[in-house]
């Protein structure tokens, strides 16, 4: 037999606080997501230099450039759909210099940010038009960051290649 019941009872209802207090849950984790993969493949982007741009790691798989054009590519594709929106765009195919592709890059995400601002609980299961299937905007954004995680693992072997640190291990306050 408990002998402070009421201490029971106060630490199951202190634990739950943080639960009741968050009110979107499922968006807010979505946006902390995307928002770690965002900073980390822009600042991968920022720390490869003009030269390495250029580097593959073999002849039949893009440029360093080319996978960043490829990821600003992809922040039109998922999050045009998850606005209802048809935004697309081509750096992939024709990359840029490091400047402009850099430029580039952080404006596609600035697009995303916008979808993800959006994004709450109760708007997470309406549905909407992505790769020809109509699929819960919540999907579309967890495929979008998955798909953010892929390549910049990728980017994380180019960097590895040409003896630069990617950003995610970097020390705290680099």
């Amino acid at each position: 037999m408990l002998r402070h019941p009421w201490l029971v009872l106060a630490a199951v209802a202190a634990c739950s606080i943080p639960v009741w207090g968050q009110d979107n849950p499922l968006s807010a984790e979505a946006k902390s997501d995307y928002k770690v993969v965002r900073n980390f493949v822009i600042r991968a982007a920022e720390k490869v230099p003009e030269a390495g741009y250029s580097f593959k790691p073999t002849p039949e798989v893009r440029s360093f450039g080319q996978l960043i054009g490829h990821i600003a590519d992809d922040q039109y594709r998922y999050c045009s759909a998850a606005k209802g929106e048809n935004k697309s765009s081509q750096f992939e195919k024709d990359p840029p210099p490091k400047a402009e592709m850099v430029a580039a890059l952080k404006s596609a995400f600035a697009y995303c940010d916008t979808a993800y601002e959006g994004l709450v609980d109760s708007s997470a299961t309406e549905k909407v038009v992505f790769l020809d299937r109509t699929i819960p905007k919540l999907i579309v954004f967890t495929l979008h960051a998955g798909h953010a995680w892929e390549h910049y693992g990728n980017a994380v072997v180019y960097m590895r290649l040409q003896g630069i640190v990617p950003p995610s291990s970097e020390k705290a306050g680099n």
